[in-house]
Formats: C-alpha cells, structure tokens, sequence
C-alpha cells in the first residue's frame, strides 16, 4: 500500500542533491523511508522522485520510526539523577507546534562553471538570503527554533574525479601521532565502508567516489536533520525541576565584569594550525581518505585526523554544550572531487576557521574532549578519551548545572528582556550578513565575468582601432598607433586584474560573513532553549495552586532560569567581543587589498595616458 504523506513546510530542492522541492499542504507519495540522516524519499502529484526533510512532513499512517510531528521522545537518563515529573506541565502547556528542523537549501555551494556563469564559491543564488529556509522563519510558533545552517562549500573549481597529478603523499609528519583508527574498526563506519541498507553510503575507490543515501542517490552529505539530540526531546524542565544535580563536576564560573556577564577565560589564548594535508589508504589501497595535521600552541605536537574525526567532535561539543553555547557546524562532508587540490585547501581552511573559534570559546576550548581531540599521544590515549566523552552524562541542559555566577539571581521579567534583546539583534545581523553574502555572491560573478570582458572588449577596440590608423600610410602616425595599442593592452591587463581581485579579498570578507551566517543560524535554538525555561517558570504559580509543584520548587525554578539568563549574557558579550575584533580585521584586510588594487590600475592608466601627445 502506498503510503501518503502531508507537506508541513516548504522546501526548496538544492540543485545536484537529488532533492524535491515541495510546497505547504502539497500531498506526496513516500517511496523510501530508509534513507536515513533525518531524509526520505518521496514522490509529488507530477512523479518527480526526491529526497524531503522527514521532520517537513507528516505521514498518514504511523511508523516507528518516523513518529508524528510533535511527538516527544522518552526522556534521557542524565547524570543519574531521578528525572522530574515533567508531565505536571501538560495542563499549562499550548498545542505545541512540529518542531522545525532547517536546512539553508542555499548552502553555500557553486553555480555552474561555464564561461557566461563563473563560479562564486559562496551562495547557490540572489535568492538564497530571502529563501525558505530561514533558521528564524519559525521563530514565533518553534521556541526551540530548530536551524541547520552549513556554513561551507563546495570550492570554486572542483572538479569530479581524482586529479591526474596528485601531490598528496600517502607520508605522515615524521614527528606526528598519525592518527586514530587506521586499523581501527570502530572507525569503520558509514563515513568509510559501503552499507547494504539505510544511511549514507560512500564509495571510495572509482572516479572520486560517489555519496549515496540508501544506495540510489549520489550526493554530497548533508548532516541530520536532528541537530541537538541531547536536549530538544527533553525540553529545559529536565533541568529546571531536577532534584538532585550531579555532584563532582567541574564548575564554569561566570563573573561580572565591565560590560556583564562573561566567562573566566584563561591566561593563555588557546591556539591552533591545521595543515599539511595528506592522502591516506587502507584496504590495500581500496579506499582513500584525506588526513589533516592538527598543531596545538601548547603542546606544538602534531596529531593527525581525518574529516570524520572533526565531525565526531563536532557532534560531541553539540551534545555537551549547545542547549547553552552555539556550535558551528563544520564544512560539508564531500565525495566527489574531494581529492582535488584545490578542494583540498578550502576544505583546510575551512576547518581551519573552526577550529579557531573553538579555541577561542574558554568553555570549549578547556574541555576535556577538546583537549583530547588536540593532545592524545597515542592510540590508546585516544581511544580512552573517546569512549569518557562518549559517556559523558553531563550533557544537554544539564550542562547548566555545572555554571556557577558569581553575581545574584536576576529577576525573571530581566531574564526575559535580556532574551529578547539577543534575540532581536542576532535575527538582525543574520539578515545583514546574507545581504552581504547575496551582494558579495552578484560581485564576484561580475567581476569574474561580465566586468572583464567589458574591459577586454575596450582593449580590443582600441587596438583594432590603432591597426587601421597604421594602415593609412601617414608618416607621423607611429607615436599615436604605439599609445592606442599600449592603451588596448593596459585594458586587457585591468580586465585579469579585475577577475583576480575577489580571491585577493573579496574572498576572505566572505568567509568571514559565511561563518558568522554559520554561528548566527544556531541562536534561534539557544535562545529557544532559554525561552522555553522563561515560560515554565511563568506556569510556576498555576502548578503551584495545582499541588502539582511546592514552592520551594518555584523558588528553585527561578534561580535555574537565573543561571541560564548569566549563561546566555556570558555567550552574548563573548560573541560580540569576538564581532568586534573579526569585522575589524576582515574590513581592513578588504580595505587595504581594495586601495592596491585600485592604485595598480590607476598606475597603469597614467602610464598609458603618458604615451600621448599634444601638437
């Protein structure tokens, strides 16, 4: 029987992702539910096949394994502890809404490169800012907010295949740990080994490899929908009514400082490089993988990891910190043309910019899978950290639990207005960054483009224009001919100029607004976090006259939410302070490659009006 299924939300198809777009209220047919990833596979009313956000519809009948929009999972056990009774908040609660989980469609990934299109290597399209799949579209009706924002892509001129010349060696640094799980079998994972059924599938031993889900489409990954697995299930209460918090932990304090809330931050900036890429085998050769050098300032040893050991990390700081610390997601995994030098380096720097960040945040950067993640010495030092962090029970929002501020409770309508005015100000600067983006995506087009040719073609006419004057014979024409051809020339010369000036630095003004669009995408789900707690401290007296809580409860409620408004003010400060030094930077770096460039061509012309006489 042919399953049918209601579309909650619209979705746009990203272009080569074997995706379907499909519309509000649209019915589909699913055809697959083992995609996996948080995907399935459907078919519209016009039989165009594709892959649709699970989450983005609503199935006619249920299944186990894809449960109704709305429906809440058991609540995990955290640091054994016995869980509240959540279910006094049912009578207070409103319908709740399906929980949204976002993906910017846009990406980041390329147009086609032809001649007439040139490739920016940052949004899909104009449109992408103004696209369905804003992170804050749901705002109002999904406090839990519910975003997936990919930061990174595909880099401009990647190719399909492995390059003929490939200078990877298969050599580690002589000196370098090279690296966990190269015999390892509990590596061997989706990211590596082909799978008969369900989850991505990935071939790596023909041209490039290919990426499947469920064995049928060959795509570039995209991570799962399900995004803070740790949390969104259970919801602030479990924190909020807890009756024992786990004891023995290490504390994060926060203190008060001159613009308010921050975190302690260590004497010492945490540091460090990745670099030295190089292509690794196993299998006899069968299966290929890139391996990266990581260098911690503290250790300056190197130790080595492959892309699916960031993601691990990644997945690990999500779960631990990012019901309180928004985590950027990191560059997409790719598989085809991921040997490609070119892809190679932006994929570098890339996780280079991540990494940086997260030695930048004292909470991240000081914990101890973090540590581990930069540090391990060898194999088995590895495998022990891995399997603590793993285990590691002091996840979701009971990471608030181990905060500590220094200053007094805050009053809860000062919890609220603080939440609110975060909120108002993120939601503004992700607006302002994708209209950088779209405008900067419209630049680099032009400029690799139209803009050369344009120059091109004036230098073109008036050398075409000097070959006639050289053909009329006249004695005195030399000196004219000579300067309009040098004139032609200089055009031709400004027209490459003006196609290489965006990797000079329109290049990195975009990286930098890619990223923050990356950050900015995880605060609706933050502060989603944190308004969610604002509400069930408002129900506080209802389930107070209710019998259902005492009020020593209620007073214990408002002193959590107290802590986790200190959190999300410690978060802001940290992000502006990190705003503030990285827009600095970036605008300069812009600034002064845009007056070199400009002063070259304003050389040049002069040098070309030069060669002209007057009689």
């Amino acid at each position: 029987m042919a399953v049918k299924a209601q579309v909650l939300y619209d979705f746009i198809a990203e272009p080569g992702n074997n995706e379907l777009t499909v519309k509000e209220g649209e019915t589909v047919t699913i055809t697959n539910q083992n995609i996996g990833g948080g995907w399935i596979e459907a078919q519209n009313s016009r039989g165009d096949v594709g892959l649709v956000p699970e989450d983005y519809i609503e199935l006619s009948q249920q299944f186990p394994a894809f449960p109704a929009a709305g429906t809440t999972a058991p609540t995990p056990n955290v640091a054994h502890v016995p869980a509240p009774d959540l279910s006094i908040f049912d009578a207070y609660a409103p319908p709740s809404a399906p929980a949204q989980n976002q993906v910017d469609a846009g990406g980041l990934s390329p147009q086609p490169d032809t001649p007439d299109t040139p490739v920016s290597p940052y949004l899909s399209s104009p449109d992408e800012a103004s696209n369905g799949n804003d992170p804050w579209s749901v705002w109002n009706t999904d406090p839990s907010g519910g975003s997936n924002n990919n930061w990174a892509s595909n880099p401009e001129g990647t190719q399909t295949g492995k390059s003929a010349a490939d200078p990877w060696s298969s050599q580690g640094h002589p000196q370098a740990y090279q690296g966990p799980g190269a015999e390892d079998d509990e590596w061997d994972d989706e990211w590596d080994d082909m799978k008969s059924t369900g989850g991505y599938t990935e071939s790596e031993s023909g041209d490039g490899g290919a990426m499947q889900r469920g064995g049928a489409h060959a795509t570039s990954m995209k991570i799962s929908l399900n995004k803070f697995p740790g949390f969104s299930k259970s919801g602030p209460e479990l924190y909020l009514l807890c009756k024992q918090l786990p004891k023995g932990k290490d504390k994060l304090p926060i203190y008060v400082g001159e613009v308010g809330p921050v975190w302690a931050y260590p004497e010492a900036q945490l540091d460090c490089v990745v670099a030295d890429p190089k292509k690794g085998s196993k299998m006899y050769g069968l299966k290929s993988y890139i391996e990266y050098q990581i260098t911690p300032n503290t250790t300056n040893r190197p130790v080595n990891h492959r892309y699916k050991h960031f993601d691990w990390l990644y997945e690990r700081l999500l779960d631990k910190f990012g019901s309180a610390i928004p985590i950027p997601s990191l560059p997409d995994k790719q598989v085809t043309g991921r040997f490609e030098e070119e892809f190679i380096k932006m994929r570098m720097e890339r996780l280079q910019g991540w990494m940086t960040r997260m030695c930048r945040h004292p909470v991240v950067s000081g914990s101890d899978v973090f540590q581990t993640f930069l540090t391990y010495k060898d194999e088995k030092d590895w495998k022990m950290g891995k399997r603590k962090a793993e285990k590691d029970e002091t996840v979701g929002v009971m990471i608030f639990s181990t905060i500590e501020p220094e200053a007094s409770d805050l009053d809860p309508v000062e919890v609220e207005q603080k939440c609110e005015q975060f909120s108002r100000f993120t939601k503004a600067m992700d607006d302002g960054v994708k209209e950088i983006l779209t405008v900067g995506h419209e630049h680099w087009k032009r400029c690799t483009g139209p803009l050369p040719k344009e120059y091109q073609r004036i230098g073109k006419a008036f050398q075409n224009l000097s070959s006639v004057f050289t053909s009329s014979g006249y004695q005195g024409e030399a000196t004219l001919t000579d300067a309009m051809t040098a004139a032609g020339k200089t055009y031709e010369e400004i027209a490459q100029m003006v196609a290489e000036q965006p990797k000079k630095d329109l290049h990195f003004l975009m990286e930098t607004n890619n990223e923050y669009k990356g950050l900015l995408g995880c605060f609706p789900d933050t502060i989603g976090v944190h308004k969610a707690a604002i509400d069930k401290v408002k129900e506080a007296d209802k389930l107070v006259a209710a019998s259902k809580i005492t009020p020593q409860d209620k007073v214990t409620m408002a002193k959590r939410v107290s802590t986790m408004s200190y959190t999300l003010q410690a978060e802001m400060n940290h992000f502006h302070s990190n705003r503030i030094y990285d827009y600095n930077r970036v605008m300069q770096l812009y600034l002064e490659e845009q007056v070199k460039f400009y002063e070259t061509i304003a050389e040049k012309l002069r040098q070309a009006h030069g060669q002209f006489t007057t009689m």
